[in-house]
């Protein structure tokens, strides 16, 4: 994206795509399954986002409705929204992204950080030759130091965007890790030891997330060399490279956060409903600041950021869905309802993506919608996450996928 006229008119809107996805290119439509940690479980396939009759049951539910009144009855086409209290927590998150289009090699970004952090980096080569893109991290403390990632994702490179951002997050939520990096004094290695065999062709884009504890300070770079070069040493030779347009790049406090449903959800009474997440209205952009030159910067879209969403159930069956407003999106998001198992969804699991058979918003139906009305037309396109039973709670893992639109909108429904 392009431009500062159209990045205005785009942030108006409340719609936010990374740039890179102007030049996705559509991948073939496949299905996928529902992972869960407990490998007994089968595998459950999980149907497309694009299945009308996900539609044609929302209307009978919100149209069929005896007994008490309730919002939907007064608004029977559409869903009321749920309100969300929100807090951020964690450690700090480093977020690379600025310039996206890299045309010379150099430092991308670079902060120093001790506890709890994420790295995210998100970077196309588009250069003409070859490239490598790494993470170095290099102790700052006078003694040993011990660098442990604990959760992690990485998709090959490509000049399939939509594919990068989704490899990533199913990569990301799948699995913790307990990966160890010891660094003696002033000593610099690598975040992944195959960041130095892992080649970015020209027009290729690399996607990373990673969770990580370091006992003390290290300073962290994300940096792109030749092919043949050799990052540890690179580092200290190149330069920083200056900001594009964007300026999404910098170092954020607070690196998760929580969103907890303001009251108890009850099915039988609250009928459908929804809220939104990264639309900069009821969920708020983070501001941060970008270490290389001390300038406030704005995360539009949240990217790299964790979202914990609690939703406390009374009683009754709930269905759970993922609706994209902005355009097309590829992304995951895991569940919990129990302390140690979790279900994984692609989003959305038949298609590597969707999003482009929903039709744009007006801007009257917009205006309805963060009024606390959302009406669903007859193309609105929906993942499935999964269904709860009975009096319990809910929480899903959530973070903005990288190549993909936003807002995206969660909607809870009675389940029929």
């Amino acid at each position: 994206m392009k431009g500062t006229k159209k990045i205005l008119a785009v942030l108006a809107a409340g719609i936010i795509m990374m740039p890179a996805l102007a030049q996705a290119r559509h991948a073939e439509d496949k299905g996928a399954a529902i992972v869960r940690t407990d490998r007994t479980a089968a595998h459950q396939q999980v149907k497309g986002a694009s299945d009308t009759k996900i539609l044609d049951r929302i209307k009978n539910i919100l149209q069929s409705r005896d007994g008490k009144q309730t919002q939907d009855e007064q608004n029977p086409q559409g869903l009321a929204r749920w309100d969300m209290d929100s807090r951020d927590e964690g450690g700090t998150l480093i977020f690379s992204d600025s310039p996206e289009y890299v045309d010379q090699n150099g430092i991308l970004y670079q902060d120093s950080v001790k506890g709890d952090a994420r790295v995210l980096f998100y970077h196309l080569n588009n250069t003409s030759e070859p490239k490598k893109l790494a993470v170095v991290l290099k102790n700052e403390y006078n003694g040993a130091n011990t660098v442990t990632i604990t959760r992690g994702g990485n998709g090959q490179p490509s000049s399939d965007y939509l594919k990068v951002g989704k490899a990533t997050q199913l990569e990301y939520f799948s699995q913790e890790k307990n990966q160890k990096i010891d660094l003696q004094p002033g000593m610099s290695r690598l975040l992944q030891e195959d960041m130095n065999m892992t080649i970015l062709q020209p027009g290729e884009l690399t996607y990373g997330v990673f969770d990580f504890h370091a006992d003390h300070s290290v300073l962290v770079s994300v940096i792109m060399l030749d092919a043949y070069g050799d990052p540890v040493t690179a580092v200290s030779n190149l330069p920083v490279l200056p900001k594009d347009e964007m300026r999404l790049r910098g170092t954020f406090k607070g690196m998760n956060r929580v969103l907890s449903a303001r009251k108890v959800y009850n099915p039988g009474e609250d009928g459908g409903v929804y809220f939104m997440l990264a639309d900069n209205k009821s969920d708020k952009y983070r501001k941060g600041i970008d270490a290389t030159d001390g300038s406030a910067v704005t995360n539009y879209g949240n990217y790299g950021i964790n979202y914990r969403i609690e939703l406390p159930v009374q009683d009754g069956d709930v269905d759970y869905y993922l609706s994209p407003l902005g355009g097309v999106y590829a992304g995951a998001m895991r569940s919990f309802q129990a302390t140690k198992t979790y279900t994984l969804f692609p989003t959305p699991g038949a298609r590597e993506y969707f999003g482009d058979r929903t039709a744009p918003e007006t801007d009257t139906m917009q205006a309805q919608r963060e009024a606390g009305k959302w009406q669903l037309a007859q193309n609105t396109e929906l993942a499935p996450l999964g269904e709860s039973v009975g009096k319990g709670e809910t929480v899903f893992e959530f973070s903005p996928p990288g190549a993909s639109n936003l807002p995206v909108a969660v909607v809870m429904l009675p389940k029929k």
